[in-house]
């Protein structure tokens, strides 16, 4: 439990090495490693260092140890290769997935369920106490303005550092540029509300997430689908073809690690979108609730960074890093700035001032790098070891993603797999998952599940993921 918490580790870099010999067939099934010595003359770090990258691997199921012979790759070991690209069929459609995204909402908020199926870090990865430290610090020191309403942009100093740490540098987004939302949702609720009206059409990657389905059916508005591939995201050539043929009044991308697909969009084709979009005078809303949570590397540029006009209505929140359940979000709505407010002021007024002073206070103290910190390594060592598992106990066949970011992984199963059947059996044997048909509102991912990897590993989270894969292989009509 402990080690969760701590910075990334070398040894993860001795287990990316091996897993590359692997990956890219260096070393096949039954192969022998390299010993734990001339690993570490190859690494440059020390035995103990080898030894525990070798153990993490072992414990995963890719590697065994032999008495007397070193460590070998596994021969039930599985490569799993990422899913295809699916085509989409960008016809504008009218959104009807409202009733089965409902049942599926309530599994997965039933916390009597293995948490296989919400996006959201567990208890255990939640900096409860210096929250709850803080929020009693504000109530006890302003309790007259912590009851009163707060402005409709939202608490200046709240404001000031999101502006300075939670933001895209590149984006130079000034406090006065933002308005505080009762979370990311609440955001691409004012943005879709002020730019479209009933009947209009939106630009939306597929698979995407099953909220802004449900968003935009309950606006009135008909979905243009254009495909977002696993590893690459959105290609501007669908989104340059999609923009021809139909009137687009808005369009929803979430560029950075796409609930659910886990893709992240190259910086070449996202200036050359937000390019096809200025062209047509169509805003973007992005959804920038998972960038934070990249694992190596530099934080990826957002659309707002690469927006010289204004065009670009960024939404994010606090949600899915720091407190699901305080709501807190913003929304940098470039030339929109006015009508959002005016939205704003007429959905609730304000969002509750004693979150947003606690955030604030919590921002300000630099808890929430730390907290970045902890939970980009929990979620990736999380994500390594269900990979692991899934190779071992779903059935052959299975491709799943493999994410420089986010919180999720995409399954697509082999054969006849029925997603949402298997949501209803794995429901029934105490686990929540997501199928894949409540992404889309065309046909083409019914054999596709989002798995979430933002609990902590225990022995009832892996029985719960050999139960799933049992289950699924079942439902494929194949073995592990």
């Amino acid at each position: 439990m402990q080690s969760t918490w701590q910075e990334p580790f070398l040894y993860q870099s001795v287990e990316r090495q091996i897993m590359e010999m692997i990956e890219g067939g260096t070393l096949e099934k039954g192969d022998r490693l390299p010993s734990l010595r001339a690993m570490r003359v190859r690494t440059g770090l020390s035995l103990s260092t080898v030894n525990q990258a070798y153990m993490e691997l072992e414990s995963k199921g890719v590697i065994e140890s032999r008495p007397r012979s070193g460590f070998f790759v596994r021969r039930s070991f599985r490569r799993l290769e990422a899913p295809l690209p699916r085509p989409a069929n960008p016809t504008p459609r009218a959104v009807n997935r409202s009733q089965l995204i409902q049942t599926v909402l309530e599994a997965v908020g039933n916390p009597s369920l293995a948490p296989l199926g919400v996006i959201c870090p567990t208890e255990e990865l939640l900096p409860t106490k210096a929250l709850t430290r803080i929020l009693n610090r504000v109530m006890r020191e302003h309790p007259t303005r912590a009851m009163s309403y707060e402005t409709i942009p939202g608490n200046e100093e709240l404001r000031r550092q999101i502006s300075f740490r939670c933001t895209d540098p590149e984006a130079a987004i000034k406090p006065d540029d933002l308005i505080i939302t009762a979370g990311a949702m609440e955001g691409l609720s004012i943005c879709l509300r002020a730019l479209t009206r009933p009947g209009d059409n939106v630009l939306i990657q597929t698979p995407t997430y099953y909220c802004f389905l449900q968003l935009l059916e309950n606006l009135g508005l008909r979905a243009v689908e254009v495909p977002s591939g696993p590893e690459t995201g959105v290609d501007p050539a669908d989104v340059a073809s999609a923009l021809e043929k139909y009137e687009v009044k808005a369009c929803i991308m979430c560029p950075n690690f796409n609930n659910p697909d886990g893709s992240l969009t190259p910086t070449r084709a996202k200036r050359e979108i937000l390019r096809l979009l200025e062209q047509r005078d169509v805003p973007l809303v992005e959804d920038d609730v998972y960038t934070d949570l990249h694992f190596t590397g530099p934080r990826p540029c957002s659309y707002k960074a690469l927006d010289n006009k204004g065009m670009v209505m960024l939404c994010c929140s606090f949600s899915k890093s720091v407190c699901p359940g305080w709501r807190v979000g913003w929304l940098a709505p470039g030339r929109f700035h006015d009508r959002a407010l005016e939205v704003k002021a007429t959905t609730n007024v304000c969002t509750a001032s004693p979150n947003q002073m606690a955030m604030a206070e919590f921002l300000a103290a630099g808890l929430y790098e730390r907290q970045l910190k902890r939970l980009r390594s929990a979620v990736e060592k999380q994500m390594r070891l269900m990979r692991g598992l899934l190779g071992q106990c779903f059935p052959a066949g299975t491709r799943v993603t493999e994410p420089r970011g986010g919180a999720v992984l995409w399954v697509d199963l082999p054969g006849q797999a029925d997603a949402v059947e298997l949501f209803y059996r794995a429901k029934e044997h105490g686990i929540g998952v997501v199928p894949g048909p409540i992404f889309t509102m065309q046909e083409g991912f019914d054999n596709c599940l989002r798995l979430s990897c933002g609990g902590v590993w225990s022995e009832s989270l892996e029985q719960a993921l050999r139960t799933l894969g049992s289950l699924a292989s079942e439902l494929a009509g194949t073995d592990a």
